[in-house]
């Protein structure tokens, strides 16, 4: 952390009256920034008392003092420092400019600027040029196309975090429109919807060969997006090579950094048009699509150096709420720890992120899976379980779990079609790793060790 204010990061010795202008103008600016509560305007680390209480006042003015509504827009973390506590707010740039404080409006006592390393009044024709660039369509402006929606699956992920949602929960996380619909956000977070994910495989290099097509969704997107991550680390094996001093493993990608693009993807994607994100697992390579190019405001520049400006602000929040993110930026920030910036390319109405294996990673050569598989080949060396492909690993695994569970309760847990786990499964039991006894409705399997 600076020693000194700049133009992203400005220090509170405590928590003041000049709190909220501080917030309004990092979020009117085009980085969002960072304000730390208990350092001193030199750097000194003073701490706070009780970072428990500066955390609730912080939510309380920001949410209660600033318009438009911010909720998705800022997170706030208490961190050590030299051995005391400071609060530490993260303020992304807001997608809704100009953000004012409320007891004056949208004036020039209302809204400021980050300039440098403090705040400025905006002038008049800079909070007209920037309200008249406002978006015109978000998605807590756009009805949802059916408002008989029901939510029991989003309550379900809410209360297994002990976070139960209450009558008022639609209007609490922003999914009503302002003259009280359910909006587009609600549709896309509710138990049925028309949204669904594309996730396919191909054998080769390009997409000549497609031999796997999937599709999550039409569902509370919160469960697309889980059924896309746990068919991505299925996909995501694990390699392992002997060396003399030690045994090593790595993935063909790395895992934060692939949950992070998967998440990222589905967040930042731009719904408006009905466009869904794409997920695509090559032999040499997974790319991630996602529609809406970078934000409006958001340069190449910024995006590299893990500004976060949201596109869809209230997805992002039940998101944080959920824990599938975490502090605003901090994925790209996990990506970029591992990988280049030459994973990402642009186009004016798409971004690809590409995570390219290793040449001795080749995905067909690993999965075990593969259109060519000879199934029960007597002449085949004697396979041990640690050689499996992971996906016949997972497959084993839940049926120490649970005796009796179906091949459509395997292929929605892994992520992959009924046929491909009715052929892994063909392959476990040819190969004396697995038997069913009794019939499909009342049998059971027994895996053999």
């Amino acid at each position: 952390m600076p020693n000194t204010e700049s133009q992203t990061i400005e220090y509170k010795q405590e928590l003041s009256d000049s709190f909220e202008t501080e917030v309004v103008a990092f979020l009117n600016s085009k980085t969002g920034g960072h304000l730390y509560i208990g350092i001193a305007d030199d750097g000194t680390v003073l701490g706070v008392k009780n970072p428990d209480l500066v955390q609730r006042q912080v939510t309380d003015k920001i949410l209660n003092n600033i318009k438009p509504a911010t909720l998705g827009l800022f997170d706030i973390i208490t961190e050590g420092r030299e051995g005391k506590s400071v609060v530490h707010v993260i303020v992304s740039s807001g997608p809704e400019k100009p953000y004012y404080l409320k007891r004056f409006g949208m004036t020039i006592e209302g809204c400021f600027l980050r300039v440098g390393s403090s705040k400025r009044s905006m002038t008049d024709k800079m909070i007209m040029e920037q309200f008249s660039s406002r978006a015109k369509l978000s998605l807590g402006k756009i009805p949802s196309p059916r408002q008989d929606l029901t939510f029991a699956q989003l309550k379900i992920y809410y209360e297994e975090l002990g976070k139960p949602l209450n009558s008022q929960f639609a209007k609490t996380l922003e999914l009503l429109t302002p003259d009280g619909r359910y909006n587009y956000t609600a549709y896309l977070l509710a138990d049925e919807n028309g949204m669904s994910i594309k996730l396919a495989r191909y054998s080769g290099t390009d997409k000549y060969d497609l031999i796997e097509s999937e599709e999550f969704g039409n569902c509370c997107l919160v469960k697309a997006v889980k059924s896309v991550l746990t068919r991505m680390q299925v996909a995501n094996i694990t390699r392992t090579k002997i060396t003399p001093m030690e045994r090593q493993e790595s993935n063909l990608v790395d895992p934060v950094a692939l949950r992070e693009a998967v998440v990222n993807a589905v967040v930042h994607n731009d719904y408006t048009r009905e466009v869904p994100p794409l997920f695509e697992i090559f032999s040499d390579k997974i790319v991630i699509t996602t529609y809406g190019g970078l934000v409006e405001g958001l340069s190449k520049d910024d995006f590299f150096n893990c500004c976060s400006m949201p596109r869809n602000r209230e997805l992002m929040r039940v998101f944080h709420d959920l824990e599938l993110v975490e502090q605003l930026g901090s994925g790209m920030t996990r990506i970029m720890r591992v990988y280049n910036s030459d994973i990402f390319t642009f186009t004016s109405n798409f971004m690809k992120t590409t995570f390219t294996f290793a040449d001795e990673q080749r995905l067909g050569d690993k999965l075990g899976d593969k259109l060519g598989d000879k199934l029960g080949d007597q002449n085949a060396p004697k396979i041990s379980r640690k050689n499996l492909s992971e996906l016949r690993k997972r497959i084993l695994e839940l049926m120490e779990e649970n005796a009796r569970i179906s091949i459509p309760s395997l292929a929605e847990k892994l992520g992959y079609s009924t046929t491909a786990i009715e052929k892994n499964i063909d392959f476990l039991k040819e190969n004396g790793f697995l038997k069913r006894i009794g019939n499909t409705k009342k049998g059971y399997w027994e895996v053999i060790e």
